[in-house]
């Protein structure tokens, strides 16, 4: 069995209490949460993720 999860597209969703996540770039975002913007490998999103998600409570928590 190969690897192939290099090959595979991923997107960065996040929702309107800001919290982020992974999701596979052919398949549009559950209810609730919108593109961000970035697309790559998903080591690519992680990293995205990492440096943008510094406040991990949801943003009704922090207001």
């Amino acid at each position: 069995m190969t690897d192939n999860s290099a090959e595979v597209r991923y997107i960065v969703v996040v929702n309107d209490e800001e919290q982020y996540s992974v999701w596979p770039a052919d398949r549009e975002p559950p209810l609730g949460w919108h593109r961000e913007g970035t697309e790559g490998t998903r080591e690519v999103c992680l990293d995205r993720i990492e440096h943008v998600w510094t406040d991990m409570r949801p943003r009704s928590v922090r207001v």
